[in-house]
């Protein structure tokens, strides 16, 4: 059950990034030197911007493994949540990137539900 989860979390967080990339690109501008980025290239860099931020939070996602073992991992995810829905309540254009922790979420509780 587990690897089935995990690959249809693979295959929804793909979606969401070939959404980012191929059918939102209107919203987010790419300017260097004042001009504003055009052409085949485009998708390239902006594949490449999602792939070093999801290393650097994998880096301190594991981080913050070793740093906060314990409990600490509870009180950090409770107030990291909490932030979470306050900035969504502040900032309600911040619902796109509420979009995929609230998928991750429900996977990670459907497996847990299972798992025990």
């Amino acid at each position: 059950m587990a690897k089935k989860a995990a690959i249809a979390l693979a295959v929804v967080m793909l979606v969401i990034v070939a959404w980012g990339l191929f059918f939102a690109a209107g919203s987010t501008r790419i300017i260097i030197n004042g001009q504003e980025l055009t052409g085949p290239l485009i998708g390239t860099i902006g594949a490449a911007g999602l792939v070093i931020g999801l290393i650097a939070l994998f880096c301190a996602a594991i981080f913050l493994l070793f740093v906060f073992a314990g409990i600490g991992i509870f009180i950090l995810g409770g107030v990291i949540v909490a932030g979470l829905i306050l900035a969504g309540l502040a900032f309600p254009l911040l619902l796109v990137l509420l979009l995929p922790l609230a998928i991750v979420w429900v996977f990670i509780a459907i497996i847990r539900k299972t798992g025990t």
